[in-house]
């Protein structure tokens, strides 16, 4: 009788917030801040916005997106002839811009976007010169275009991190448990969100409160 309600737990789905408002700001990432703040006053139409997993990027683009009235779509999912329509409102977001779109979409989208005064924000976790890219022409345009970067967090910005990812699942975590949590895990927002996960799931499983003995029973040979 109990497989089921333990099976249902495990299987929830915990919606973030990507409110302004819940965006958590520090040194790893207040230039980038800034600059999604900045629009439309931006120094270039197009802008890549660059950390690694878990560090903000998709937060900071949805922030712009709601500001900007802007699309958001996986850099996968464009072809060449979606590039106006996605182009319509006048902003759009392009997450993983590294990743699985063709080069010549891209350097298009670029261009449209400078032709049409719209305002692109590209996503990635690696700057836009490492890109692997074969048109020249796109080379040029990727080496001009301005970055910023979302660093990894600081012992602080990791602490206040965990909180939201717990608070985001509804799990309630005293301050023990936080302080622990932030030494066992290497500092980075990846490792923290697994960390939030894989004890609100042992917790479900074991019905048991998240406590700092729980904490210590799963990460005690982590760190």
């Amino acid at each position: 009788m109990s497989v089921l309600p333990r099976q249902l737990a495990l299987a929830l789905d915990h919606a973030e917030s990507y409110a302004r408002e819940d965006f958590l700001s520090g040194p790893c990432n207040e230039a980038a801040l800034r600059i999604i703040d900045s629009w439309p006053d931006w120094p270039a139409s197009a802008i890549a916005l660059i950390g690694p997993e878990g560090a903000g990027k998709t937060h900071l683009a949805m922030v712009w997106a709601e500001a900007a009235g802007a699309r958001v779509v996986a850099a996968h999912a464009l072809g060449h002839g979606d590039l106006p329509a996605a182009l319509a409102t006048g902003a759009l977001v392009v997450e993983d811009a590294a990743t699985d779109i063709d080069d010549r979409v891209l350097f298009h989208l670029i261009n449209l976007a400078r032709e049409e005064k719209a305002s692109l924000l590209l996503t990635a976790r690696t700057p836009p010169v490492t890109w692997n890219v074969a048109v020249p022409d796109l080379r040029s345009r990727l080496r001009a275009m301005p970055l910023v970067t979302l660093e990894m967090p600081d012992d602080a910005m990791l602490r206040a991190v965990i909180v939201k990812l717990a608070a985001d699942r509804q799990l309630a975590l005293d301050e023990s448990v936080v302080a622990y949590l932030s030494t066992r895990i290497e500092r980075s927002f990846a490792a923290a969100r697994a960390a939030v996960i894989a004890l609100d799931r042992e917790a479900l499983r074991q019905r048991r409160a998240p406590t700092r003995v729980l904490a210590t029973e799963l990460f005690r040979d982590s760190g």
